[in-house]
């Protein structure tokens, strides 16, 4: 389930995606506001996973409370003007809608927000979640299919991460800890609070680096003995196992 406010100067506006809502089973309307000041308030007292946000309002515009939030919710943009859209993306809302808001846009834009939140977090049950073979992320204004086979390896960058995979790299924000919490650990393997490696896409173990392809990446001292048992203990040819 997740969590929306509707932050609208029009109550029309307000009144007909509040409709639409009611028409989707995951999601639920925490509440209602005219303006971001507003919006602030609501989300200190009660924070939300989604946030649908009109640009143009009194007193500070929706562009404005983007520039100057920290850590907010999932954000789909609505508005009637286009021309906000390719700043919208660019501080990392998950959609665009544009005024009036069709029926079918809208089931497509909060698809793609529980798409996300399905990625980030974990199921009730504590499985990894999604349960397919692949997944989307964000990257710019353009959502990349990534499948597991395909992932060599995961760099953090600090709120963001790279990942590694046979089709190129690929940036999202996101976070090491997210990713790991969703991957399955019988074929990943942290090797380093800042790395996340494929273990069939393991070429060698040399020192404090691995070998993928041609990329090195390095093991902390904290995961190293982890790694070594697990990559490489019962999968070891030698003299003494066949003597």
């Amino acid at each position: 389930m997740l969590r929306c406010i509707i932050v609208d100067d029009e109550p029309l506006a307000r009144e007909g995606l509040s409709r639409y809502m009611r028409e989707v089973p995951f999601l639920e309307l925490a509440g209602t506001c005219d303006n971001p000041m507003a919006l602030m308030d609501m989300l200190d007292k009660d924070p939300v996973d989604l946030i649908f946000l009109d640009i143009q309002m009194p007193k500070m515009s929706g562009i404005d409370f983007l520039k100057i939030a920290k850590d907010p919710p999932m954000v789909i943009v609505t508005t009637a003007y286009p021309s906000y859209a390719l700043e919208g993306f660019e501080l990392n809302v998950m959609d665009y809608l544009l005024k009036p808001v069709t029926l079918d846009r809208f089931l497509k834009a909060v698809g793609k927000a529980k798409d996300y939140h399905q990625l980030v977090n974990k199921t009730r049950t504590g499985e990894p979640s999604p349960a397919a073979d692949y997944f989307f992320i964000k990257c710019g204004n353009k959502y990349e299919k990534i499948l597991f086979e395909d992932i060599l390896y995961i760099e953090g960058l600090q709120n963001y991460v790279s990942i590694f995979t046979t089709r190129g790299k690929f940036i999202t924000l996101l976070s090491v800890k997210n990713l790991e919490e969703n991957l399955n650990p019988r074929l990943f393997i942290r090797v380093h609070k800042s790395y996340i490696v494929s273990i069939p896409k393991i070429d060698a173990i040399e020192g404090n680096e691995i070998s993928i392809q041609s990329h090195r990446v390095p093991i902390s001292r904290n995961y190293r003995e982890t790694v070594i048992r697990q990559v490489v203990q019962n999968k070891l040819w030698d003299k003494i196992r066949f003597s």
